[in-house]
């Protein structure tokens, strides 16, 4: 018989605790997230690394639904993690799920 896998979610912030349109580093199994709280008030987590040349995306100007990395300026979508034209890549996205004022990351 097989298992399904299921995501384990875990808790990360306090809603209250994330800035609006700041990034902030979070480390899970090893890996550095950036977490952002954008103004509509969703909040989006991607890896806390460039695909261009490793900068810390938490670090970066958050626009939209947009960061832009902070070392040469790659516009990256905090939806998808695709980086916009001209520039080409993509970072890992983590679904992110808000209840009673707490901020959990699906692994």
């Amino acid at each position: 018989m097989m298992k399904s896998l299921e995501a384990v979610k875990v808790e990360v912030a306090k809603l209250e605790d994330l800035p609006f349109q700041t990034g902030r580093v979070v480390k899970l199994n090893g890996r550095e997230i950036a977490v952002f709280r954008l103004s509509s008030g969703e909040v989006r987590a991607v890896e806390n690394r460039c695909p261009h040349k490793g900068g810390p995306l938490a670090e970066g100007i958050v626009s939209g639904n947009y960061v832009f990395c902070p070392m040469h300026d790659w516009k990256i979508n905090l939806a998808d993690g695709k980086v916009q034209a001209p520039d080409d890549g993509c970072v890992i996205t983590y679904e992110v799920d808000v209840k009673e004022g707490k901020v959990y990351i699906s692994m």
